[in-house]
């Protein structure tokens, strides 16, 4: 089977804030999981935009930098510069964020699946 991508507007992802819109790009349909995780996805943050403040649990979820520049916000509050190439670990229990602050868009693949 072939997909092809597509993009759904996601608005306030984890609480998100700034202009808020989030484009999503399914890389495996939740279905598709068959109850190993919920989302496998590309995810573009424009310019002013941001994943908000939010905790995965009973869940893990890396995002992997594609393109562009953000601040992952970690579970213990610290801000960390991302780009292309970084993988930003998220595990069972913890809170996090990411926002794209720059001026590209901010590419990242997320894997949120169960533990």
């Amino acid at each position: 089977m072939v997909r092809h991508e597509e993009a759904k507007e996601r608005y306030g992802l984890g609480g998100g804030k700034g202009i808020g819109v989030a484009y999503v790009y399914d890389i495996v349909p939740k279905e598709d999981l068959y109850g190993h995780g919920r989302m496998y996805a590309k995810l573009v943050l424009p310019p002013g935009s941001t994943v908000g403040w939010h905790q995965h649990v009973h869940e893990t979820e890396p995002y992997y930098i594609l393109s562009g520049e953000g601040d992952f916000i970690d579970n213990d509050g610290s801000v960390t510069k991302v780009h292309a190439g970084d993988i930003c670990t998220i595990l069972p229990g913890q809170f996090h964020s990411i926002e794209n602050n720059g001026t590209e868009d901010l590419a990242f693949i997320a894997l949120i699946h169960n533990d």
